[in-house]
């Protein structure tokens, strides 16, 4: 895998039930200015990526068989 995925389950959707579902694994992009600013750059529902709330996800370490597993379904 040439660039390592990172993913983060949603816990907060507030005003984008239709883009965002709870409880939902979603891809993270890296995105250091958003960061700086306390955002989060996803893939949402939409499957382009937007800026969210840092606070709405909780990032989480998967098993690195797990990871790949997702990233090649995301690449889909």
């Amino acid at each position: 895998m040439s660039e390592q995925k990172h993913f983060a389950v949603c816990v907060e959707n507030g005003d984008y039930a239709g883009t965002l579902e709870l409880k939902k694994l979603y891809e993270v992009i890296d995105d250091p200015s958003a960061e700086r600013r306390n955002y989060v750059r996803v893939i949402d529902e939409s499957g382009e990526d937007y800026l969210y709330p840092r606070a709405w996800f909780l990032p989480v370490q998967l098993a690195p068989n797990v990871e790949e597993a997702l990233a090649h379904l995301a690449a889909k």
